[in-house]
């Protein structure tokens, strides 16, 4: 079994994957530059190597970056390895990965699709805590309302609003700078 890191250029920065075999374990969104994200995914996981992606796996990094360069791509084929996610969580991220680009959700939404409404908020939490951010699209899950909600990544919900203005979810709206 080859375990692996590896981190790439994209359109926001420096995003990073670890992998095993064929089998994604883990993504990063930007965490401060390339060094700082190889890091966090060092940390993450400490038995990884620095081999070069196969092929399967170097298709899932194109596909992200593509995804935030604009490309309406669809990431849901993109094996990811479940193993120590809670039941709920993986049950949210499966619904969230059903999320073309340019769309988005409520936690709402997805609580209804789970069958438990009224569990909004543990489906927020759930997003949170998602191991495979930009393949579980937890940035286009919203709160009620089309609100923006929180975004746990390194730049909070500029980044997740980022996200969606290049996937064609919201507006680009102006500034004053």
């Amino acid at each position: 079994m080859t375990t692996g890191i590896t981190v790439f250029d994209t359109a926001i920065g420096a995003c990073g994957l670890a992998w095993r075999d064929d089998v994604v374990l883990g993504t990063s969104l930007p965490s401060g530059g390339a060094a700082a994200t190889r890091a966090w995914l060092a940390r993450r996981f400490p038995d990884a190597g620095s081999e070069p992606p196969g092929p399967v796996v170097r298709d899932a990094i194109d596909g992200i970056v593509a995804l935030l360069s604009g490309a309406r791509r669809d990431l849901a084929d993109v094996e990811l390895d479940f193993s120590g996610v809670p039941e709920f969580n993986r049950r949210a991220y499966e619904i969230a990965r059903t999320i073309p680009p340019g769309k988005t959700l409520t936690y709402g939404d997805i609580a209804h699709r789970l069958g438990m409404p009224g569990s909004a908020q543990a489906v927020g939490q759930a997003m949170g805590h998602n191991p495979f951010p930009i393949i579980v699209p937890c940035h286009r899950v919203l709160a009620a309302g089309g609100k923006d909600g929180g975004f746990s990544a390194r730049g909070g919900v500029e980044t997740k609003r980022r996200m969606l203005v290049i996937e064609g979810a919201l507006a680009d709206e102006p500034t004053l700078f």
